[in-house]
């Protein structure tokens, strides 16, 4: 009973939005209610703490909105401008192929997003861009969640190897870039054939004619710009190590697949759009934008967030100028949520998207429009994010009870390896999907699940740098899959309440993911190791 309490955190959200197709706001919201029950009842969470959970996960819900904010109130501001209009006729002017523009858009420019800033970011940017390129809102939230993947690993730079691991014996530099160099090994094998995944889902799920030749002609160029990425991203990983891994990678992929699409280089002569949202028009009329001045504010957000967070004087001040966090919740200790107001990415996004007024030189009515046309997107997703969050966050602070039960998260950890203990190269890389899609994010999955990981491998005799390896790729993996991050996708394409439709499409790729991240980490531990 106890490991099907746990385990419910994740069974609960997967009936009510995946088999009975409820919107996420219903879904997560009986989810919330019969997992806080049982997590009273059966758990022994007493009230208190148990009260102090829930709150923490709507304090939570809250950071995350303004992150969707701040998003929404940059692409609006751009669209006002006509920036969107100029930014599009450069991605078609490299390629009007929408296989081309799902790796470059998605893949190459949501990576280096992620490598800045993390935290479903990529999905919330990268989304409504595609939407505007002609893509149907399905597709651009599903290509964008599942593109969003081999990044994550180093996002907000390097995050969960630097932070997930810090809790590890032995931590510290030399421990985070073997284990950096080790997800980038697997990576070769994995997150190489990320591209060519986008371009079969895009032409499967969403192509008019699913035709076999309109995915295998874009097989040689897709593995060139996979390769392309994992390769460059080895090689960072070794000189470097995890911080500025996704943030490199991308910007070596972009530069490649960018001269090689101009130049139709491995590419077919025709190009496809057979995914175009129907009645979607090219707009004749050129934008008096200059391309640069028109990708000016994606600029400023990079720079804006890279130096919030490697220059430390920036760091220090934008953490605590507006702190914005409840510390020990309702007196209870170690139950906190962090809000630093300036140092979040929704405040990038929304200065990035002030400024782009000016350098555009365009009124600021613009950005005041902008700003009250995005309201309403964000209170739908809302109502879904606040129970959402409070599971999570009852299931993370669950060892706070009167039965002197570990918490769900080890409980579930710990039952599987002493059951699966022989076949752990396999099952870390779930152990780490698993984490990401409860708690929605990569760096608290590997905060919770490491040392269970670290205590497997020694009873295991396998490699615990690869071990940790996996259970950070496999968090990776979990990103294309959880809900907070598919509400986000679905608010900013305009799907709010579909979040079950996106998440059937996603699902089969996260766990394919982490089944080659199982196989690539048995070939690195017989061949390398």
């Amino acid at each position: 009973m106890l490991f099907l309490t746990a385990i419910s955190a994740i069974l609960l959200p997967f009936l009510f939005l995946v088999i009975l197709r409820m919107s996420a706001k219903r879904g997560m919201l009986y989810s919330a209610i019969i997992f806080i029950l049982l997590s009273y009842f059966i758990w022994g969470m007493e009230l208190l703490p148990l009260t102090a959970s829930i709150f923490e996960g709507f304090h939570r819900a809250l950071t995350i909105l303004f992150i969707l904010i701040g998003a929404i109130v940059l692409l609006n501001t751009l669209r006002e401008t006509g920036a969107v209009d100029r930014i599009n006729e450069g991605f078609r002017n490299i390629s009007s192929d929408m296989r081309v523009q799902v790796i470059i858009v998605a893949f190459l420019f949501g990576g280096l997003i992620e490598g800045a800033a993390g935290f479903g970011t990529p999905a919330a940017v990268t989304g409504p861009l595609m939407v505007a390129l002609g893509f149907t809102p399905l597709a651009a939230a599903t290509t964008a969640l599942i593109a969003d993947s081999t990044s994550v690993s180093f996002g907000a730079v390097g995050t969960p190897v630097i932070v997930g691991l810090s809790n590890i014996e032995g931590a510290g530099a030399e421990m985070f870039q073997q284990v950096a160099i080790k997800i980038t090994m697997m990576d070769i094998l994995v997150g190489s054939l990320v591209p060519f995944v986008l371009i079969i889902v895009l032409t499967l799920s969403f192509g008019k004619e699913k035709s076999l030749s309109s995915m295998v002609s874009m097989l040689p160029w897709s593995l060139l710009v996979g390769f392309t990425y994992t390769l460059s991203a080895f090689l960072y990983a070794s000189l470097f190590g995890p911080e500025f891994v996704a943030i490199l990678a991308s910007l070596t992929g972009l530069g490649v697949a960018t001269v090689t699409a101009k130049k139709n280089v491995f590419l077919p002569k025709e190009p496809w759009q057979d995914a175009l949202k129907e009645g979607f028009t090219v707009k004749e009329k050129k934008s008096d934008l200059s391309l640069l001045s028109a990708w000016s504010p994606y600029v400023i957000v990079i720079v804006l967030l890279l130096a919030t967070r490697i220059i430390e004087p920036v760091q220090q001040f934008t953490q605590t100028a507006i702190d914005l966090s409840w510390a020990n919740i309702f007196g209870v200790e170690g139950v906190t949520s962090n809000w630093e107001l300036l140092y979040s990415p929704g405040a990038v996004l929304l200065l990035a998207a002030l400024i782009s007024v000016f350098t555009q030189r365009k009124t600021l009515g613009h950005f005041t429009k902008a700003a009250k046309d995005s309201m309403g997107t964000v209170s739908g997703a809302a109502l879904a994010l606040l129970p959402t969050l409070a599971l999570v966050q009852v299931f993370s602070n669950s060892g706070l009870n009167a039965s002197d039960l570990a918490s769900m998260p080890q409980h579930i950890a710990t039952v599987m390896a002493g059951s699966l203990g022989g076949i752990w190269l396999f099952v870390a890389p779930y152990l780490g999907l698993l984490g990401s899609f409860i708690t929605g994010s990569a760096t608290v999955s590997v905060l919770t699940f490491s040392p269970i990981q670290y205590s497997a491998a020694m009873d295991t005799g396998l490699n615990t740098n690869l071990i940790l390896a996996q259970q950070t790729a496999g968090s990776a993996a979990g990103n294309m899959i959880c809900v907070h991050n598919v509400v986000a996708a679905a608010a900013v394409v305009g799907m709010v309440g579909k979040e079950g439709d996106i998440i059937r499409k996603t699902l089969l790729p996260a766990l394919l993911y982490a089944l080659l991240i199982g196989v690539a980490g048995t070939l690195v531990a017989v061949f390398i190791l």
